[in-house]
C-alpha cells in the first residue's frame, strides 16, 4: 500500500480544507470520486492526528474499510477537529497552528498467542499498531504512539486502560490482539 506524492498532496488538502470548513461551521468540501486514483476510491481506513505547538489537538480515525479512503480522510479530519472527547472544537483562529497528520492503515491481522508474556514478545515496537479487545471494550493505538511508549508491557497496559479495562487485561483469557500497519505522512507547514 504505497500513498503515491500526489495521493498524499491531496488528502493533506482534503483533510486541511475540512478542518477550516468545520471550524468556521461550514460542510466539508466535496470531493469527486470519478477524478481520483484508484486507491483514492477504493474503501480505506484512516487516522487523522492534529497537533498544534507539538502537542496533541485532535485524533479520531477508522479501523475498518467502510468508505472511500478519500472521503474516510475528510470525515476523519472534521471528526479529529470537531468531535475528539478529550478537546474541545477547534476554533477559526487555531487553524493556522494545526500540523495534520494523516495514516492509512493495513488491513488489521489477529495476532495468535498464548498468554501475556508471548504477546509481549511478539509484538514489534514502532512497527505495528494495535488493537485491543475484551467484550465490549476495545481501543487502539496507532504505531506512533510506541515512541512515548516503546516498552511493551507499558504499552499494553496504557491501551488497555484506554480501553477501559484493568491495565494488566491483556494477560487475561479473552482479550483479543489484532496488528496493522500505516503509512504516515503530514503537512510541511503548521504551528507543530
Amino acid at each position: 500500500m504505497l500513498v503515491s506524492k500526489d495521493d498524499r498532496e491531496f488528502l493533506l488538502s482534503v483533510a486541511r480544507e475540512a478542518i477550516e470548513r468545520a471550524a468556521r461551521g461550514r460542510s466539508a468540501p466535496e470531493v469527486d470520486l470519478e477524478d481520483l486514483s484508484d486507491l483514492l476510491r477504493e474503501r480505506g481506513a484512516s487516522f487523522v492526528t492534529l497537533t498544534k505547538r507539538g502537542r496533541l489537538r485532535g485524533c479520531i480515525g477508522s479501523l475498518e474499510r467502510r468508505r472511500p479512503l478519500a472521503i474516510d480522510v475528510r470525515e476523519n479530519a472534521v471528526a479529529a477537529a470537531m468531535n475528539d472527547p478529550r478537546f474541545p472544537p477547534v476554533q477559526p483562529q487555531e487553524t493556522g497552528d494545526l500540523r495534520v497528520e494523516i495514516s492509512v492503515l493495513s488491513e488489521p491481522e489477529p495476532l495468535e498467542f498464548e498468554g501475556g508474556d508471548e504477546l509481549l514478545e511478539k509484538l514489534r515496537p514502532g512497527v505495528d499498531g494495535v488493537v485491543l479487545e475484551r467484550g465490549w471494550n476495545r481501543a487502539t493505538f496507532l504505531p506512533q504512539v510506541w515512541e512515548k511508549l516503546p516498552e511493551p508491557r507499558q504499552f499494553l497496559q496504557h491501551l488497555c486502560q484506554k480501553a477501559y479495562l484493568p491495565a494488566d487485561a491483556y494477560k487475561e483469557p479473552g482479550v483479543e490482539i489484532y496488528t496493522y500497519q500505516v503509512e504516515k505522512f503530514k503537512e510541511d507547514k503548521g504551528g507543530s
